[in-house]
């Protein structure tokens, strides 16, 4: 599946049931309310389709040289498409952040990412997640957005399908991120919670995995329909 292309329709659809029934779950989790208008699906939006270059062209976000993806799917995930004169300072903040802040920066995911390479693709994106939302978090703002983007580029980059918020799994991924943002990197706290956290989450994403977010595999040229429809009923 890593060459496989996104449903975006499919994942707009997703994203716009959630927004009818966000009010409610942070009602529920006694939550401040996380605004998931047009505007903010859009960004989505364009953030799952950079997903899907990253993947598609092989880059690793986690190699040297190729952090600076992470930070535009931040930008990408906040502020869209709009010239980046509008956002500079917040921009320059996020980015100095990034690379110099000693336990926020991106070194910390990617030291984790490396040293645990060996792992599942679900415990994989479990553990970037983590170490994105705990303190200090790894952006200025749009922690939770950006850390799903990159759950579904770690997920694809493995050959799963993205992890896409909707209005049934919501609920769970709101409870398990505000566990997770209460959480100070490397304290005592979380050396013994974040275990159990990640091996719910990664359960969580594995049950959760939906293939209908991506696109048939593209036929090669020639190929009739009825090969086609046989090439894609074997990759499900």
């Amino acid at each position: 599946m890593a060459g496989r292309h996104l449903d975006l329709g499919r994942i707009e659809e997703a994203l716009q049931s959630l927004a009818a029934v966000v009010p409610s779950i942070h009602d529920e989790l006694g939550a401040p309310h996380d605004l998931l208008d047009a505007e903010v699906i859009r960004n989505m939006l364009a953030g799952y389709t950079l997903v899907e270059r990253l993947v598609v062209e092989g880059i690793d976000m986690f190699a040297m040289g190729q952090h600076r993806h992470m930070l535009e799917l931040n930008r990408i995930a906040l502020c869209g498409e709009h010239e980046l004169t509008e956002y500079a300072g917040h921009v320059e903040a996020t980015e100095r952040r990034f690379y110099e802040e000693r336990y926020a920066g991106v070194e910390d995911v990617v030291g984790w990412y490396r040293e645990h390479e060996h792992r599942s693709v679900w415990d994989k994106a479990a553990g970037v997640y983590t170490r994105v939302l705990s303190e200090p978090q790894l952006f200025i703002e749009g922690n939770q957005r950006t850390g799903a983007l990159l759950m579904s580029y770690v997920l694809m980059r493995g050959g799963e399908a993205p992890f896409v918020l909707n209005a049934f799994n919501a609920t769970e991924y709101f409870r398990t991120s505000a566990a997770i943002c209460g959480i100070r990197k490397n304290s005592l706290t979380a050396l013994v919670r974040f275990p159990g956290i990640q091996w719910r989450l990664s359960r969580f994403l594995r049950r959760e995995r939906d293939t209908r977010y991506l696109l048939p595999p593209r036929a090669p040229a020639g190929t009739s329909a009825a090969d086609s429809a046989a090439l894609h009923s074997g990759q499900q």
